[in-house]
This record gives C-alpha cells, sequence and structure tokens, in this order.
C-alpha cells in the first residue's frame, strides 16, 4: 500500500497538483497497489484530491487519522471526538488574539473568527467560544496569521497540553486532535482491511503531523522541505517537492 500526505507531498502550497505527480500515481494504481490519502485536511478538502488522482473506490485517512471514509460513494468508517473546551479555553486564556476553527463531525467548521481565504473549505459557520467548547469535535484548529511555524512551536510547548494530540503545521498553524490519534492509527485500520502488513507500507510526507506515519510505514520517506525532526523520523529521505522529490521516491518502486 502507497500511503500519501497531500499538502507539500502532492501539492504544492497554493494548492497546485504537478502533472509527474499525477503521472506517478497513475503507475502505482496501474499496478493494482492501494492509494490511500493520510491528511490532516477534512473531507471537504480532501475530496477534490481524490478525484483529480481519479483514485478508485476505497478509503482515506482525514483529520489526522480522526475520520476515515470510503469514496465513492461517501461512507463514514470512523470518526474519534474530543471534549475541544479545555484546550480552546487554554489557548485564549494566552493567546486570545488566536483565530480558532473546530471541525464539525457533522461537515464544516464552526469558529470564532474567519481564517483567512484558501485556508478551510466548506460550509463556515460563526459562533462564540462558548459554543465552539460545547459540543465534540474531531479536530481544533489555533490560527494566527501574523506569527510564524517556529512561533507556534514556542506557543505549543508554553501550553504544555495533556490528553490531547497536537501538530504544528507548516504555517502559523496548530491542529489539536483527539490524545492517541494520528495518521497512523487510521492508516492500522486500511490496512487490516487490505490484509496489508505495515512492513508493505511505503508512507510519504513532508509535515510534523506525518512523523508517526513516517515511524510506523514499512517505508517512511520525508521530503526534502520537511522540518529536520520530520526527517529524523523517515527511513530515507528524498528530494524537494518543487524538485521533483515525490515523483522520485514513487518512480523508484513503481
Amino acid at each position: 500500500m502507497v500511503a500519501l500526505d497531500i499538502d507539500g507531498t502532492l501539492v504544492d502550497h497554493e494548492g497546485h497538483l504537478p502533472d509527474p505527480i499525477r503521472e506517478a500515481v497513475d503507475r502505482i494504481k496501474a499496478a493494482d497497489i492501494p492509494v490511500v490519502l493520510a491528511t490532516g485536511r477534512a473531507w471537504a478538502d480532501t475530496e477534490p484530491i481524490f478525484e483529480a488522482l481519479d483514485l478508485p473506490p476505497g478509503p482515506a485517512v482525514t483529520s489526522n487519522g480522526a475520520v476515515v471514509i470510503d469514496f465513492p460513494p461517501y461512507r463514514l468508517r470512523k470518526q474519534v471526538t474530543f471534549d475541544p473546551g479545555p484546550a480552546i479555553q487554554k489557548v485564549l486564556a494566552k493567546h486570545p488574539h488566536m483565530r480558532v476553527a473546530v471541525e464539525d463531525p457533522r461537515g464544516g467548521y464552526r469558529l470564532n473568527e474567519l481564517f483567512p481565504d484558501g485556508d478551510l473549505a466548506g460550509e463556515m459557520r460563526l459562533q462564540t467560544v462558548e459554543e465552539l467548547c460545547a459540543e465534540p469535535v474531531t479536530r481544533v484548529i489555533i490560527r494566527d496569521p501574523n506569527s510564524s511555524s517556529e512561533d507556534f512551536k514556542k506557543i505549543a510547548r508554553g501550553l504544555g497540553m495533556r490528553g490531547v494530540s497536537y501538530f504544528i503545521g507548516w504555517s502559523a498553524w496548530l491542529d489539536i486532535a483527539p490524545v492517541g490519534v494520528n495518521k497512523a492509527t487510521g492508516l492500522k485500520e486500511v490496512c487490516a482491511e487490505f490484509g496489508v502488513k505495515r512492513k508493505h507500507v511505503l508512507a510519504l510526507g513532508d509535515g510534523r503531523n506525518d512523523t508517526h506515519m513516517l515511524k510506523w510505514a514499512g517505508r517512511g520517506v520525508a521530503l526534502g522541505d520537511a522540518p529536520d525532526e520530520v526527517k529524523e523520523c523517515a527511513d530515507h529521505v528524498t528530494g524537494r517537492f518543487a524538485d521533483g522529490g515525490t515523483v522520485e521516491e514513487l518512480s523508484r518502486w513503481f
């Protein structure tokens, strides 16, 4: 099985999917090997990539492993939720200017303030902080367009959050997920369905939310753009995305 992160692995940070990557994925499909998207994106953001790659009906791991779906047709296979209140309140107590979104299990997002254009897809509903904290969710997203990813590393360390998993994005972005949930936990269930052993999984990614997946897979490959702590978790580091690193690794096997 081939497990592929999306942002920075299949598409650039403007969302462009290069033709050579599409062609490399076509070769995997032609070899009758399952291709599974494993992403921090919600399904609304994942579906366009699934369709652009013309993947056959099958599973996708979204929301950093909190959601596993089958498509097409859409069928929710797994959904792990948690109480977002303690995490949101802790963040805003120290950083009241932060933008907060919760991923609604019913679809779309509920936010205290709109995110920059292009950050999120699907229905957006503005709510009070109390409303954001009121119901279980699959993911909390913390955003500050005026900060950097390095700023967010310091912020996350300062929060000392317990009882949740969290992942720092390439921009000023922090994903908070149910404790013990990550891309690897979602992929384990998919492997069980296909009868694939983890040693036969090739996984590619470039983000801090890919570390569990890269450690878990039989061959975990980091893109050359990945932070050092991600590269350290990988079995191999391929070229940078813009230099065709994804195609380089996939072409090694297909």
